[in-house]
C-alpha cells in the first residue's frame, strides 16, 4: 500500500492548484481519504475528508468551504484536492492519507506555496 502525492507548487494569491494522490495496492474507493495539512511552526491540521465509496460523503474543514474540493478517481485510484481562491494562509506541506479499518496510510507531503 502506498500514497503518492503530488501536484504542489508555487502560486499566486487567488491562484488554484490540484493536489493528486495516487494509490498502489489498493483501491481508494474502499478507504475513507483525507488531506491534512502542517504549516511551518503550526500543528497538523485536516483540510478535507471523503468517505468511503458506500456514503461518498466530504468533510471541510471552515477555512477551506468553498474553496477547496475532494474528488475521487476510481479508475485511476487517485484523490484530488481542487484548491481555488489560494491565500497566503494556505501555504503548507500537504499530505493524504487512507484510512481502512483503523489501519493509516500516510503519503509523502507536497508542498503548497502562496505568495505575492
Amino acid at each position: 500500500v502506498q500514497l503518492q502525492a503530488s501536484g504542489g507548487g508555487s502560486v499566486q494569491p487567488g491562484g488554484s492548484l490540484r493536489l493528486s494522490c495516487a494509490a498502489s495496492g489498493f483501491s481508494v474507493e474502499r478507504y475513507v481519504m483525507r488531506w491534512f495539512r502542517q504549516a511551518p511552526g503550526k500543528e497538523r491540521e485536516g483540510v478535507a475528508c471523503l468517505s468511503s465509496r458506500m456514503d461518498d460523503n466530504t468533510y471541510y474543514t471552515d477555512s477551506v468551504k468553498g474553496r477547496f474540493t475532494i474528488s475521487r478517481d476510481y479508475a485511476k485510484s487517485t484523490v484530488y484536492l481542487q484548491m481555488n481562491s489560494l491565500k497566503p494562509e494556505d501555504t503548507a506541506l500537504y499530505y493524504c492519507k487512507a484510512t481502512l479499518n483503523g489501519y493509516d496510510y500516510w503519503g509523502q507531503g507536497t508542498e503548497v506555496t502562496v505568495s505575492s
